[in-house]
């Protein structure tokens, strides 16, 4: 998980902060903080390290813990943890509850289908016009998402989640949905429980060829801009799908703290949501944390502390963004250990020098040290991230420092930002 990295990037820049601990780590993020191995689905572990840690916080990143309910584990024991519980994640470890939850409280999203059996996927593909769109309802890495332009290729994606053939693990749950057209956009908000503030808006970019081609990725690279959504389209979000989610969990029975992304889609329709992550989700988190002003320890502690309706997100002004290395063969079968050439040689990134402004940062995710090297260690490699006051500088800035790496078979999109300089 790349967000991980920018994190824990993020995090030291805090003047309130000492130490980072992160658990399990990798090769770049070894650089910033005491990384500490462990299987990150392993409750009981993850557990034991906060024990014996005696973290002052403990932030939750990737979606794995926060839904085996290591949130509510770790406050049971009188830890101060950020993130939802496993209920409240619930949003994004279970499309199913996602959607059946935005019908009960009204909130505008495609239109449907739940089948826990192949049979009813057949029953139910019929309602359907084609394209249509086949989601695995559990955690698939941004991966369990099949757009099929005939009803047999739907009937076909659903088998192979059913089977584990697509995605390594048999789902319980199929959800077929009407395919959506137009813009997508990603909206942050910063949650406590009975509001939902904004923190900042990024586009996306999932699908792993230009152009958007190809498979879906769990994503190749993002843009942020202060214009990519209007004033009064991003009060809109605000109230009528991040407040609403705030409320209606709430409502029932599981207040949502931490951080809500909601992937919308622009359709003619009008905004419809998509997705929901209960977390910092990858690739846009690292074009947002580029531009957070606002010292992000003030997020985590408002979010616990239900004072998020007191606090003030300053974004930077001008835009960011983020192209992501990738191994090849990625999204499918990839090889790693490949070594990493081109990164800078002193690759701890001085996040507490607040005199500079760091307009071009690299972040970790798949990657290992293998006799003092780095090498890859996962699909996605390496996220590289630039801000400017324009969204072409910025882009310039990062694909100038990404033509100075290189490992076998790295892949990565050259067209990010596309829609937006069009």
């Amino acid at each position: 998980m790349v967000a991980k990295d920018a994190i824990v990037w993020a995090l030291l820049k805090s003047p309130q902060v000492t130490e980072v601990l992160c658990a399990p780590g990798n090769g770049g993020i070894s650089a910033l903080a005491r990384c500490i191995p462990c299987d990150p689905g392993n409750l009981q572990e993850l557990v034991n390290i906060v024990a014996i840690e005696q973290p002052a916080l403990t932030v939750i990143g990737p979606e794995l813990p926060l839904s085996i309910g290591i949130v509510d584990e770790l406050t049971k024991r009188g830890h101060r943890v950020f993130g939802p519980t496993q209920g409240a994640a619930q949003l994004e470890t279970s499309k199913a509850f996602a959607k059946e939850f935005m019908q009960r409280h009204a909130i505008p999203t495609a239109e449907y289908g739940i089948c826990t059996t192949l049979a009813q996927v057949r029953e139910e593909l019929p309602s359907f016009a084609v394209p249509i769109v086949v989601k695995a309802s559990g955690l698939a890495a941004g991966k369990g998402v099949v757009i099929c332009e005939t009803h047999l290729q739907a009937e076909a994606a659903a088998a192979e989640m059913f089977s584990g053939s697509l995605l390594g693990t048999t789902e319980e749950a199929v959800v077929l949905e009407e395919f959506l057209t137009g813009e997508e956009l990603s909206f942050f908000a910063l949650c406590d429980g009975t509001h939902a503030i904004e923190i900042a808006s990024a586009q996306d970019h999932k699908r792993i060829g230009e152009g958007d081609t190809g498979p879906n990725t769990g994503g190749m690279g993002a843009y942020s801009t202060d214009g990519i959504a209007t004033p009064a389209m991003r009060s809109w979000l605000l109230h009528n799908v991040a407040q609403k989610v705030v409320d209606g969990m709430r409502s029932e029975g599981e207040p949502f703290k931490g951080i809500l992304f909601c992937g919308i889609m622009m359709s003619p329709r009008g905004p419809m949501v998509l997705e929901f992550n209960t977390r910092f989700g990858d690739p846009e988190t690292e074009a947002i944390l580029l531009r957070l002003e606002t010292d992000i320890l003030d997020l985590f502690n408002a979010s616990i502390d239900a004072t998020a309706n007191q606090l003030t997100i300053n974004m930077r002004p001008g835009a960011s963004v983020c192209i992501v290395a990738a191994s090849g063969g990625y999204p499918g079968k990839y090889a790693s250990g490949k070594p990493i050439s081109g990164l800078p040689d002193n690759l701890i990134r001085d996040a507490r020098d607040k005199a500079k402004e760091e307009d071009i940062v690299i972040f970790h995710s798949g990657t290992a040290i293998k006799d003092g090297k780095i090498v890859t260690a996962g699909g996605r490699v390496l996220a590289i991230s630039a801000a400017a006051p324009d969204l072409q500088t910025a882009l310039d800035k990062a694909y100038s420092e990404l033509a100075k790496i290189s490992f076998e078979g790295m892949q990565f999109r050259r067209d990010i930002g596309h829609r937006a300089l069009r």
